[in-house]
């Protein structure tokens, strides 16, 4: 980065967003989108996302401030000393999921997910899957309310609430988690390598429909989805030094 740091502010609808961004493009000025050295966002780890996903063509760092909830993504909310937190902060680099999803009715569609992609059912009966790794069957069927494929770096989210594994934000695999697995029995599902390519096929999906997310961009009646990472795609992401993933990622296992 320059020393003279170009600086885009970009905040989520809560007021409390708003109005810190007021004040720092009031402190610090600001610049477009298109012409920052780095992009401020302002919210919680939702807003993070759908920064990183609108900015990502722009290869611009992102340093987030929370004025959300858990704000794992996020630093610590402060007005002084911006800059200089900028020119001192650590870059943790990640890649994305890319999701291919197959509907009922034959139509197709595409999204990144920064977090996971996940498979959910979407009616009163639990959802039957069958799992492909590298085109070959390791699953014939699941039966479970879900399952996902989680990165490092979203793997403290909805994958750890499924009690699947933290993953050091430097790991060369993703998480595969199931969602309530009724058979087999509390299967919890398999750590795999990072340029793995995962197929889910859904079983009686008429009967047993199932909806897929990747990042809260939702399609519904699926009948398979393929998911691989995308490692020409990198999201940079800033965090104030001894405050980036990888010790974030270590403090959520002792907690």
């Amino acid at each position: 980065m320059s020393k003279v740091l170009k600086i885009a502010f970009t905040a989520s609808e809560s007021e409390k967003a708003r109005a810190g961004r007021s004040r720092l493009v009031a402190r610090y000025g600001e610049c477009d989108l298109a012409d920052a050295d780095v992009i401020v966002a302002l919210g919680g780890d939702g807003f993070m996302l759908q920064t990183l996903h609108e900015t990502r063509d722009l290869e611009v760092p992102v340093y987030g401030m929370n004025r959300g909830t858990v704000g794992f993504l996020m630093n610590e909310y402060n007005e002084s000393g911006l800059v200089g937190r900028l020119m001192a902060a650590e870059e943790a680099v990640i890649n994305p999921l890319q999701m291919h999803a197959q509907c009922v009715d034959g139509t197709h569609h595409s999204a990144l997910a920064i977090n996971e992609v996940s498979l959910l059912r979407a009616g009163p009966q639990a959802a039957k899957l069958q799992i492909s790794v590298d085109d070959r069957v390791r699953m014939e069927e699941l039966v479970c309310d879900g399952a996902l494929l989680s990165t490092p770096a979203g793997s403290t989210a909805y994958n750890n609430s499924a009690h699947g594994p933290i993953l050091p934000i430097g790991a060369e695999v993703l998480a595969l988690t199931a969602v309530a697995a009724f058979r087999p029995r509390r299967w919890r599902g398999a750590l795999l390598p990072k340029n793995a390519k995962v197929r889910f096929d859904v079983l009686e999906a008429a009967k047993r429909p199932v909806m897929v997310d990747a990042d809260s961009r939702s399609v519904s009646n699926v009948a398979f989805v393929e998911i691989a990472s995308q490692p020409a795609i990198n999201h940079r992401l800033l965090f104030d030094p001894g405050r980036g993933l990888e010790e974030r990622l270590l403090q959520e296992q002792f907690i």
